[in-house]
């Protein structure tokens, strides 16, 4: 027989000291084991794209939005400044001299300023299209931004602020409103065939907000969306049996896995491309339209047909209940440093003529006064001539951007047009009168659309965020009609 071991062994008061314990352990595995089942049985957040009621009856159903990459010469389109021709060729006064010194001389416009419409709104002589419809359109005159550099002004115009990584305000709408045709995105971009404009598709992003309400890019040139029809094609008896089944695994799939907002994202996104097989062929069809609208988008012109495809494109698409469609540029056009005059001559020959078109095609369909058109870049340019290198002929300066002051202009959707809001100085450096940041903007639009933009929020990273963010953000009651 094998001698006793003590050390298997113990008192009754340690006994009765581990078994307290183990007990205590008991419960608090049983209050863990609660806890996890009670977090698991919480519903995850359901994110979709059905129509949510806004927070008061709005009139703007739609919103397009033109965006000029690289900056629009405002004193050259839409900001007339008299002194600045007065003072051409000379030094710039000490209040809008540039601190990186590159501007050595005041420039004064090249182009003629002219009234318009019974409003009398001042454009500039390369926007004869556009001019025609003053009195639809309201003129920002006093915008300003919060940075000089491309890339951060390009976040401040979409984003809110000027740090990479936060959803756009297509996708801030596409989140707030959803939309009412289920067989169409929410949110849509239509890039130039030929390029991406600065910063890609970061235009489009949805940031930290859900996958699903990122915009999604449409081609104007091929096959609008790419590997959207099968290669061959199926009867309609097996296209519908195959997806039926894919749509059973998928669901079965993502109960398996709540909460995995990648995956809700990608389920929806094969779900809303097997619906655009129809749907989004027949609203990209821009040979469906009559020959008289086609050439009053342009499309007859080499220069205007690939910007007018786009315009007449974001017509078919919000008349079919597309919330949010923005148009696109290659590159940054509107950068001129060099040239200034005969590249923004240039940018206008390609723009003027289709959005006019978009203008009048909209009023004439009953769609103009629902549907909200901005037109606009990330920042302004300077009104002294830039001289980069030692051989500057006359007709060649160019003009360096600056977040100071620059014009926008917004049209339709509840706007009270033939006006101008605000003002730069007297050489149009500064916003100085109804000065109007990014964020109010921003809160405007997003009034027009039926929202309070205070109210229109998401966690992320322990605090509510919304596309306004940190700025006390005013809406410009002066625009509303």
């Amino acid at each position: 027989m094998k001698p006793f071991d003590q050390s298997l062994f113990c008192s009754r008061r340690e006994g009765l000291a581990k078994l307290g314990g183990g007990f205590g352990g008991l419960v608090l595995g049983t209050l863990f084991g609660q806890q996890q089942n009670a977090v698991a049985s919480e519903p995850s957040p359901q994110f979709d794209l059905l129509p949510k009621s806004p927070h008061r009856m709005p009139g703007t159903k739609a919103v397009i939005q033109l965006f000029m990459h690289g900056g629009p010469s405002h004193v050259d389109l839409l900001d007339p400044k008299p002194m600045l021709s007065k003072f051409d060729g000379t030094p710039p006064p000490a209040e809008v001299a540039d601190a990186e010194k590159r501007t050595k001389h005041l420039l004064g416009s090249p182009f003629q300023f002219h009234r318009h419409a019974q409003s009398g709104l001042e454009f500039s002589e390369v926007l004869p299209g556009i001019a025609k419809h003053a009195d639809d359109i309201a003129v920002i005159r006093s915008m300003f931004t919060e940075h000089r550099n491309h890339e951060q002004a390009i976040w401040m115009a979409n984003t809110g602020l000027i740090r990479a990584g936060r959803p756009n305000i297509g996708s801030w709408v596409a989140y707030a409103l959803g939309t009412d045709n289920q067989d169409l995105p929410a949110y849509v971009a239509l890039p130039d065939p030929t390029g991406l404009p600065v910063d890609g598709i970061r235009n489009w992003s949805n940031g930290y907000l859900p996958p699903l309400y990122q915009g999604t890019a449409f081609r104007s040139e091929g096959m609008p969306v790419l590997h959207l029809n099968p290669t061959s094609a199926r009867p309609a008896n097996v296209e519908a049996a195959r997806l039926a089944l894919l749509r059973q695994l998928n669901a079965a799939h993502k109960n398996a896995r709540p909460g995995e907002l990648e995956l809700d994202a990608r389920i929806s996104s094969f779900e809303l491309a097997a619906r655009m097989q129809l749907s989004a062929t027949d609203a990209l069809d821009v040979n469906r339209e009559s020959e008289a609208t086609r050439s009053l988008y342009g499309l007859d012109n080499a220069k205007t047909r690939a910007y007018g495809k786009r315009c007449l494109m974001a017509r078919r698409l919000v008349e079919r209940g597309v919330r949010f469609v923005q148009i696109f540029m290659k590159g940054q056009p509107w950068d001129t440093h060099a040239n200034n005059t005969s590249g923004t001559r240039s940018c206008c020959e390609q723009t003027d003529l289709p959005i006019a078109g978009l203008l009048t095609d909209l009023k004439g369909r009953g769609l103009l006064d629902s549907t909200l058109v901005q037109w606009g870049g990330e920042f302004g340019r300077t009104p002294g001539a830039e001289q980069r290198g030692n051989n500057m002929k006359k007709g060649t300066e160019g003009r360096d951007h600056h977040p100071y002051g620059f014009s926008i202009w917004l049209a339709g959707g509840g706007i009270k047009g033939g006006q101008a809001y605000g003002a730069t100085d007297d050489f149009g450096y500064r916003s100085v009168i109804d000065r109007v940041q990014t964020a109010d903007l921003h809160a405007t639009i997003l009034h027009l659309l039926g929202l309070d933009h205070e109210r229109v929020t998401y966690p992320h990273n322990g605090r509510d965020e919304r596309l306004t963010d940190v700025y006390e953000a005013k809406i410009i009651r002066s625009l509303l009609a």
